[in-house]
């Protein structure tokens, strides 16, 4: 059994890289919930005014909380398999957002409960299995914006988000390197990377991959 989990800042490709290993390696993939997100859409536009009032940060958490951990129970099910961005990650952004004022710290209180809760349900399944293997995608925050402006998601466009973005973007290795603790890292250097478009890049990749887990 093979668990792989890939993680990294939004639109650097994750969801490729993960169809890319699903397939060579024969593995089921286990997708983020954004494309049927309720709530999503709804956090990228709102002002300011609108997230105080809504709570949008703080239901789009428990909404991905609640996704991520039915997909690694599912996930941990099956003889291999991938997840595009896992539970263990869910906490960065919880966190990003409280530090940015977006989430209460009653809410973040509330959330770090839950998720805690979680983790003791998920070491205690009788089928549980760490990841072998977290493939943690790394560029430069222009590389970033690039690729986020690429994918056309019209809500993720807005000006006014770029600063949250590069929050996201200045922590996200210092999460990978202190806070990550479930398995070994393999760092794709995505400003020289693309897996879509070039074919020696995919082959490196699961070459990468194939090596760090003994294959």
């Amino acid at each position: 059994m093979t668990v792989i989990v890939t993680g990294g800042m939004i639109g650097l490709g994750k969801t490729s890289v993960a169809e890319l290993l699903g397939k060579e390696l024969g593995s089921e993939v286990f997708y983020e919930s954004v494309e049927n997100n309720p709530i999503l859409p709804l956090f990228y536009t709102a002002s300011d005014e609108e997230i105080q009032e809504k709570r949008y940060p703080f239901l789009l958490q428990l909404y991905f909380l609640q996704t991520r951990f039915e997909a690694i129970k599912q996930a941990y099910k099956k003889n291999n398999n991938v997840l595009d961005r896992s539970i263990y990650e869910d906490w960065y952004f919880a966190k990003v957002n409280h530090d940015l004022g977006r989430i209460s710290d009653l809410e973040f209180q509330v959330y770090e409960g839950l998720l805690n809760e979680m983790m003791k349900e998920i070491d205690d399944l009788p089928y549980k299995k760490a990841p072998d293997l977290m493939v943690y995608l790394k560029a430069s925050f222009e590389t970033v914006m690039f690729r986020i402006g690429l994918r056309g998601r019209d809500f993720e466009q807005d000006q006014g988000l770029v600063d949250y973005y590069r929050t996201l973007w200045e922590g996200y290795d210092e999460w990978v390197q202190h806070h990550y603790k479930a398995s070994e890292v393999l760092i794709v250097d995505m400003d020289k990377t693309d897996v879509v478009n070039n074919p020696a890049d995919a082959e490196r990749v699961v070459q990468e991959v194939k090596a760090r887990l003994g294959m």
